[in-house]
């Protein structure tokens, strides 16, 4: 058979894109497949045996719906594009994760698409506990918090809380780490899984957890309500409140679902119980609806019921899977914890020899220094005794100096004693020299009343005696150029006598007088300078004082 024969046999082809929550693949498909080839296919390259979870989502005319696994995919209303696109994501939510989710890339699966829900605020989830699943979601990505590794910052390019928790609280991204961090700290020890598993156990206790919600009318007056399905039955919500429904038909008391076009009919199981009817805007809406309610029903009753062989066998690998984790997870944990110690102790003994080891430096540098010292002693005690040499010498030379001080402090004591005495012989010369002063001064201002008196007589007598004169001898006053002194002197009476005399004597004592100021002068000048030396002998004394203070 030629090659161009083999190329017209083989069958045609169209490629599809599978986007899961992380990742991406693409497949060449046949024409002739169906969505459950399609779907199979993206299974076993996923490796995951828990399809009745999944489906293929794709979006057309701005409507989610899901892949038909019974119909051929080209046959079907999906995207004119190449390649399609189909989302690979849970259809379906299992009651209670711990038990339903056996195998690991289904719990995986399932923690991407409800974490990205949270993030998203399609799952509404208080703050403090989207604090606690994203410190779940960080050692499920980190592993154990290591402080020397997980330095400050390490969360900056991850997202880990709604932006609607971020709005709310005015806090930066350093204090959100660090409120993560504080629970991340406390997960020492959980893997991956087990970490993934227990942010699936809190979010499933979220009232918006693994419900799809669909606008409908009870009436054709098109009340607006909203419907939601999940794992345990249909509820009816109010438009504003998608957390309490107004009313819930779980899937054990719902008899029948129909659909016809836009209206779908929920019969309860009692049939005495009113029959509910809404309506919806597109007939697609109503098939969504009725498809998810069908598999939901279908994955409820499959619950109750005696597992297959398959799930048997599943579980059975899940369990021992688990068990062989454990171990394993039990043996790594005791390895590190052996790694941690025998660290541990490497460290102690680094530390111990490094201790040591200074130790010994230590001891060695107190040894040179303690040599040093003993050299620097001797060098000090042969400087010390000559110091001793010098002191003694320099004692001697003070004790000499102090009994010369003591000598001279005796004579100048001595000639102070001295000094005193002379400058207390000044003072009383100058006392007595100021008493004489007085005492002259007042003599003499007696004197000059004496004489003053004496002149004021001899004035007199002198005009009395010329008044005789001319009495007497009146030839003598028309011719007074003939006045002999002999002939005057001869003729003159005991009072002319007298009074001559008495000029004599006051001529005598004016010059006493004179003669004794002049004395007085003399010795108040001799007095004065002998003053001024005795003060200039007290002020070197006191100076010879002064330095032999600061001397000694």
């Amino acid at each position: 058979m030629s090659i161009r024969g083999l190329k017209k046999k083989q069958p045609k082809t169209f490629k599809v894109r599978i986007i899961t929550v992380d990742a991406e693949m693409e497949f060449s498909c046949e024409m002739k497949w169906k969505g459950k080839d399609l779907f199979d296919l993206v299974c076993r390259a996923l490796g995951l045996r828990e399809t009745w979870f999944f489906g293929l989502q794709y979006t057309i005319k701005g409507m989610c719906t899901w892949l038909k696994m019974d119909k051929k995919v080209l046959d079907q209303e999906i995207p004119k594009e190449d390649p399609i696109s189909f989302h690979f994501l849970a259809k379906f939510y299992p009651e209670k994760v711990e038990e339903e989710l056996l195998q690991e890339i289904t719990q995986h699966l399932f923690f991407l698409q409800v974490k990205k829900q949270i993030l998203d605020e399609e799952i509404y989830c208080s703050p403090e506990a989207t604090v606690l699943l994203a410190s779940y979601a960080v050692q499920a990505k980190y592993g154990d918090y290591d402080p020397n590794f997980h330095e400050p910052g390490f969360l900056a390019h991850d997202e880990l809380l709604p932006k609607r928790v971020l709005r709310q609280y005015q806090l930066t991204a350093e204090m959100w780490e660090e409120k993560i961090t504080a629970w991340y700290a406390e997960h020492r020890g959980i893997a991956r899984d087990e970490a993934e598993m227990n942010y699936l156990k809190i979010a499933q206790d979220l009232e918006m957890y693994g419900v799809n919600y669909f606008p409908i009318a009870q009436n054709k007056n098109h009340t607006d309500l909203l419907l939601g399905v999940d794992a345990k039955g249909i509820h009816i919500y109010s438009i504003n409140n998608r957390f309490s429904p107004n009313k819930s038909f779980e899937w054990s008391s719902i008899r029948n679902i129909s659909c016809s076009e836009k209206e779908l009919t929920i019969k309860p199981l009692d049939k005495k119980a009113e029959v509910f009817k809404f309506f919806s805007s597109q007939l697609k809406v109503n098939k969504l609806i009725f498809q998810l309610c069908i598999g939901n029903h279908d994955l409820f009753m499959r619950r109750r019921k005696v597992d297959s062989i398959e799930i048997q066998q599943m579980k059975a690998q899940a369990r021992e899977e688990k068990a062989r984790k454990k171990m394993e997870n039990q043996r790594l944990a005791r390895e590190k914890q052996l790694r941690e110690e025998a660290e541990r102790a490497k460290e102690e003994l680094e530390r111990r020899l490094f201790q040591l080891e200074d130790e010994a430096r230590q001891a060695n540098e107190a040894l040179l220094r303690s040599q040093e010292a003993a050299e620097l002693l001797a060098e000090k005690a042969q400087i010390a005794e000559e110091e001793a040499k010098l002191l003694a010498q320099n004692a001697a030379e003070a004790e000499q100096e102090r009994q010369r001080l003591e000598l001279t402090a005796l004579k100048s004591k001595e000639e102070k004693r001295l000094m005193e005495q002379k400058m207390r012989e000044a003072e009383l010369i100058a006392v007595k020299l100021v008493k004489e002063s007085d005492r002259r001064a007042k003599e003499a201002e007696h004197l000059k009343q004496d004489l003053q008196e004496a002149r004021e007589a001899e004035r007199k007598a002198k005009q009395k005696l010329l008044d005789i004169t001319r009495l007497n001898y009146p030839h003598m006053a028309k011719y007074p150029q003939y006045c002999p002194g002999d002939s005057r002197d001869a003729t003159f009476d005991k009072g002319s006598i007298k009074l001559d005399l008495k000029d004599i004597d006051l001529k005598r004592l004016s010059f006493e007088i004179e003669r004794e100021r002049l004395d007085y002068l003399e010795k108040s000048r001799k007095f004065e300078d002998r003053l001024k030396e005795l003060k200039s002998e007290i002020h070197a004394l006191k100076l010879e004082e002064k330095q032999a203070g600061l001397c000694s």
